[in-house]
């Protein structure tokens, strides 16, 4: 494989999918925390209102338990983690590529295209590892009688 067809197909690729990702768990992660707080912030304000229904008692309710599980889905998903991670990710792969493509340090020698793709992948790989930790961490809470460490 050719440096350009490298940074082509496989660099430029994850970068773009890196920020995708990031962009996609910052709108989750904002979307869902907001819908956490505007019900937080809505369950004083209806129980301040007297109710012979019981609808606001309902409604009180309700958000509550959305709370909660709006809470719990984003500790699941941790959506804020990704998002922080992939971004890191994609803008440490955006200065690899662009201190190799300007021959700047440690990008000025004679074999640095192999050296790109030794640090290049081994970035991507440490984020692999990482999300496996998040999975695996995730997994390990979600058992009944698990201990975390």
């Amino acid at each position: 494989m050719t440096a350009e067809e490298y940074l082509e197909q496989r660099l430029d690729d994850q970068i773009e999918w890196y920020d995708r990702k990031s962009g996609s768990a910052q709108k989750w992660f904002k979307r869902l925390r907001g819908a956490e707080i505007v019900s937080a912030a809505a369950i004083p304000v209806l129980a301040a209102f007297t109710d012979t229904s019981g609808v606001i008692r309902i409604l009180v309710a309700v958000l509550g338990a959305l709370i909660v599980v709006l809470a719990g889905y984003l500790s699941l998903q941790q959506a804020a983690e990704q998002w922080v991670e992939y971004r890191a990710t994609a803008e440490t792969l955006k200065h690899e590529k662009f201190l190799y493509l300007t021959g700047t340090e440690p990008y000025n020698c004679e074999d640095s295209f192999r050296l790109l793709v030794q640090r290049v992948e081994g970035q991507i790989s440490k984020e692999h590892s990482a999300w496996t930790g998040y999975v695996r961490e995730g997994a390990r809470e979600s058992k009944p009688g698990s201990e975390v460490d």
